[in-house]
């Protein structure tokens, strides 16, 4: 289910415009790339995580199994994480730090922000090994780099576009919502149509949203700060890399019910 929390507004109420950024725009590049190395760090915590929560929850012998889904064998472990009643604790863990995150950033440090970063990544990296149940680990693969072309090359576009996106932001946040209320219908009624319109109807959002999100970021750099740098600049830089974060793994986690092979 796409999450919830998302800071879409610039804090400094500018948009996109004709301004001269060569005195910021080594600091501007410095900025982007953190953010986008923070993002990376993220993801790699996050697919570890899962490989290694599924190792962890999946066993060979089924003597010694849990309970089975499918053709897997779960040891006790798997079965609380992905039968018993705890695994809505599960799922429902990285959006609370989400919350946490948000809610909190300007009254941390940027290190216990950044601890807390890596934090929900494992979460969601814990919350995300499911998938090792349901697709085959090749379509997993190929959506993963499927997702990360079009990753890049939304962000890209998104960073040297001299379009304004600003406009767009308030369309994305009800197309968000719109995919989230019909997700929660479905988790009741289970409904194989609604499912697909709900995967490329997010699909299409969240692709708007990296662009859209990345424009933001640089937007926010630009007017406000580049002037202020310090502590500011990098919690701004860690809630973008969240941003960004959560635009990747949605945009993931929707191509792969569209594109991955179930086993």
């Amino acid at each position: 289910m796409p999450d919830l929390d998302r800071n879409y507004a610039s804090p400094f109420g500018r948009t996109a415009g004709r301004v001269d950024t060569a005195a910021v725009d080594a600091g501007l590049r410095s900025y982007m790339l953190k953010i986008y190395n923070y993002m990376s760090i993220g993801l790699a915590i996050t697919g570890l995580a899962a490989l290694g929560v599924y190792m962890a929850a999946v066993t060979g012998d089924p003597s010694g199994a849990a309970a089975q889904i499918g053709n897997a064998y779960l040891t006790p472990f798997g079965y609380a994480l992905f039968v018993s009643p705890l695994k809505w604790v599960f799922i429902l863990a990285p959006l609370a730090m989400v919350f946490v995150i948000s809610f909190g950033i300007n009254r941390l440090k940027p290190a216990t922000a950044q601890m807390l970063f890596w934090a929900f990544s494992a979460l969601m990296g814990l919350s995300l090994s499911s998938i090792f149940l349901v697709y085959t680990h090749t379509s997993i693969v190929r959506v993963f780099f499927i997702t990360a072309a079009s990753f890049g090359a939304l962000s890209l576009f998104g960073y040297t576009t001299k379009r304004d996106m600003s406009g767009m932001g308030s369309f994305l946040i009800m197309g968000l919502f719109g995919v989230i209320i019909a997700s929660l219908v479905n988790l009741f009624i289970a409904s194989s149509a609604l499912q697909f319109v709900v995967s490329v109807v997010g699909v299409l959002v969240f692709a708007g949203l990296t662009a859209y999100d990345t424009q933001r970021l640089k937007n926010d750099y630009i007017y406000g700060y580049a002037s202020q740098g310090g502590e500011i600049a990098e919690r701004a830089a860690i809630t973008g890399a969240l941003s960004l974060y959560l635009n990747f793994i949605n945009l993931f986690t929707l191509l792969l019910q569209l594109l991955g092979q179930r086993e």
